[in-house]
């Protein structure tokens, strides 16, 4: 059985020129599964400070300003924040993985998959890039890259269950379904009431434990 990719992922880009989407929080949604912007943000909720220094900032500044605005449905000006950023530290790595996020939500999934690499090298015993670089490996149909990916995040972080929804989606469009019964099962362990791990689990003929 396909597997379908919601719209959010389907349609030609919008970026160039960029569109301001409404964005709260980004979250790149599949079978429930949700990233958030500010994972990587050591203090999401404090406002973002100015840029000082030479060249009128730093890389942090112009990450925390880039997370305020994205926060704000501002794209346009959170991405140019997150380039500033990354043109002054290309080791950023939280301004790498959150333009990669806002990179994914405008569907340029290989803009996306690029910044979740270069982010992934730096922070490698992290999950969120690698969930995050399966999300778009998925929306280009690259399940076998998607799933490689997922089996490493799982590794890095067992109790994240939309890492294990994803895996399960993976598996199920691998034609897996040991593994995708697998994957969503411990989603189910993890979220009981999560109707995208249950359906799933069900989907592939996954027997209650």
């Amino acid at each position: 059985m396909a597997i379908p990719v919601p719209d959010l992922f389907s349609g030609a880009s919008r970026l160039r020129p960029r569109a301001s989407v409404p964005i709260v929080l980004v979250a790149i949604a599949l079978c429930g599964c949700s990233i958030n912007l500010e994972s990587f943000s050591s203090e999401p909720n404090k406002e973002a400070p100015k840029a000082t220094g030479a060249g009128g900032g730093d890389a942090q500044a112009y990450t925390a300003r880039g997370q305020t605005l994205a926060r704000s449905g501002k794209t346009e000006e959170a991405l140019s924040e997150f380039d500033k950023a990354i043109a002054l530290d290309p080791n950023n790595a939280p301004a790498l993985y959150n333009r990669g996020l806002l990179y994914q939500s405008e569907k340029e999934h290989q803009l996306a998959i690029d910044d979740f690499t270069a982010a992934n090298g730096l922070v490698p015993q992290e999950a969120e890039p690698l969930l995050a670089r399966a999300l778009s490996y998925l929306a280009l149909d690259k399940a076998k890259e998607a799933a490689a990916d997922l089996d490493e995040a799982a590794q890095a972080n067992p109790q994240n269950g939309q890492i294990w929804i994803t895996r399960g989606v993976a598996y199920e469009r691998l034609g897996d379904r040991a593994k995708a019964a697998e994957s969503y099962g411990r989603a189910v362990n993890l979220r009981p009431q999560d109707e995208a791990a249950r359906s799933g689990f069900a989907r592939v003929g996954g027997k209650p434990g």
